[in-house]
């Protein structure tokens, strides 16, 4: 596997499994959408970035989304690995903290090459 697709978790079925930490406001426009889409990113937010594990959405929907909104949610959707394959992997931090990249102008592709829902996987709250 290419070092820019490290950490990545692509599937038989031709899907690439992908996480999210998310926040109540967000998780509201997701479930508007049917939990077929992410919402377009504010204007302070140039970049969309899924996470490549479970655990490491769980940090992040547990440690900052909680303490920030009061409740915090990981969420999972597979998009169709030749899309996912655009975006290289990052490291936010730590080796396990591993992130897909995608620019705020390209979340609309990213979006139709969502395979089925986008699921609540766990929830949080203070």
């Amino acid at each position: 596997m290419a070092e820019g697709r490290r950490g990545r978790q692509e599937n038989p079925d031709g899907t690439t499994t992908l996480w999210r930490p998310t926040g109540p406001t967000e998780l509201e426009l997701v479930r508007a959408s049917g939990s077929k889409a992410w919402p377009p990113r504010l204007e302070d937010q140039p970049i969309f970035y899924p996470v490549l594990t479970e655990q490491y959405a769980t940090v992040i929907a547990r440690d900052w989304n909680v303490p920030n909104s009061g409740s915090g949610y990981v969420t999972r959707f597979h998009v169709a690995t030749p899309t996912a394959r655009r975006y290289w992997t990052r490291t936010a931090g730590g080796p396990e903290h591993l992130e897909l990249w995608v620019p705020a102008a390209e979340l609309d592709a990213l979006n139709a090459a969502i395979v089925g829902e986008i699921e609540v996987v766990a929830e949080f709250s203070g």
